[in-house]
């Protein structure tokens, strides 16, 4: 019997279909990309064919309209893989959303058909080398000149930047701190638009991060999603979904490490006996796996909140971020110890996922950032 707290029928054959494709075509080659700074577009492209290109983009539009739990199941099974790439994935799919629920029909005739099916990849840029956690500090401006905005300013830290076809931007076209930020779509080879070297990162190596630069970039003012003042509304829309999706990021790539940990300590002896029947290797499986299913259960509510429109998804989600993020790392660091020195080996996966995982309690907005968000909602009158 399957009750409140177990997943559907069709969410588990979401979950299957997204697993099966990770062992075929990400789990085995994860390693080489990260080691080679490779980025698997051919793979990533993929999964288009599956329909994860639009998860939660409008089956109207062409997009497989799922709700935020089967994108946490999705995103979660594909960074049992490769962490890296289920993010990059999550990123395309919150720009798809941003143009399928907020922009015009035009908008989405001309963007949508390529975005769902991969042809094209999309980025998402708010930050900027001065506004992080401040998001709406953004100074990237859009000027508007007969039916054209000419852009001028710098985004940091854009995922698929310089190699990425399209950029959902948030760009101050007004004095106000909120209400003078709106969103527009660049195509990558639009003239005034240029990109930094790509970063050199602790992880994350498998996509490639860099500046996007804007120098009297003139963007068709067609090309606004929604209306001028309204982009920084969509951005804080969009946050519930990512941060659920990092945090599932997390969930994932922590799983393959407490599995990797549970094999290798059955395998390896010491004092005459496997490290697993050591007390102490048992109490540390427990407490990883106890920690895991917490954030897990945390995480699923979230995002059934999230896809209900709940009053307090947003505070749910901020939790649930928080707690995945931050479990998935002392998970992941913990399985390293198991594995002793040769935890610290590249000859193994657990290294990588210390290194992948730990952006995630920065970006999506930062932990620091997502108990502020909890607090000031427990304390609202």
């Amino acid at each position: 019997m399957t009750g409140q707290f177990q997943l559907t029928e069709d969410q588990r054959a979401i979950q299957e279909m997204a697993q099966r494709f990770t062992a075929d075509n990400i789990t085995p080659q994860a390693g080489e990309w990260d080691e080679k700074h490779h980025f698997p577009v051919d793979v990533i492209k993929q999964t288009g064919e599956l329909g994860f290109g639009a998860i939660y983009v409008s089956e109207e539009s062409g997009g497989i309209a799922l709700g935020r739990l089967e994108a946490a199941l999705i995103m979660e099974a594909m960074a049992y893989g490769c962490p890296t790439t289920s993010a990059f994935i999550s990123i395309h799919n919150m720009a798809a959303w941003m143009i399928d629920t907020y922009g015009s029909e035009d908008l989405k005739n001309r963007y949508l058909p390529d975005l769902v099916s991969m042809e094209k990849l999309a980025s998402y840029a708010l930050t900027e080398p001065s506004s992080g956690s401040d998001a709406a500090a953004l100074k990237t401006t859009a000027k508007l000149d007969g039916d054209h905005y000419v852009l001028n300013g710098t985004k940091q830290f854009i995922s698929g930047g310089g190699v990425n076809d399209v950029y959902v931007v948030m760009v101050r076209t007004g004095e106000h701190k909120t209400r003078g930020i709106s969103c527009v779509v660049v195509d990558k080879d639009t003239p005034g638009v240029s990109f930094g070297a790509p970063e050199k990162k602790l992880g994350w190596n498998a996509s490639p991060t860099a500046q996007v630069i804007f120098e009297d970039a003139r963007v068709p003012v067609a090309n606004r999603v929604g209306e001028e003042g309204d982009g920084f509304k969509f951005a804080m829309a969009g946050l519930d979904g990512g941060r659920l999706n990092i945090g599932a990021c997390s969930l994932g790539g922590a799983q393959r490490c407490l599995d990797e940990a549970i094999a290798y300590t059955k395998d390896r002896n010491q004092f005459g006996q496997s490290i697993a029947d050591f007390q102490n290797t048992q109490f540390m499986l427990a407490d990883m796996a106890t920690e895991l299913e917490a954030a897990r259960a945390l995480l699923y509510l979230a995002a059934a909140k999230v896809t209900d429109g709940a009053p307090d998804k947003t505070r749910f989600s901020a939790m649930a971020k928080r707690l995945a993020t931050d479990s998935g790392s002392n998970v992941v660091n913990s399985a390293l110890q198991l594995f002793g020195g040769y935890g610290y080996l590249k000859d193994y996966p657990i290294e990588r996922f210390w290194r992948d995982l730990r952006v995630h309690s920065i970006l999506e907005g930062t932990n620091q950032v997502m108990r502020m968000i909890v607090g000031r909602d427990l304390l609202k009158d």
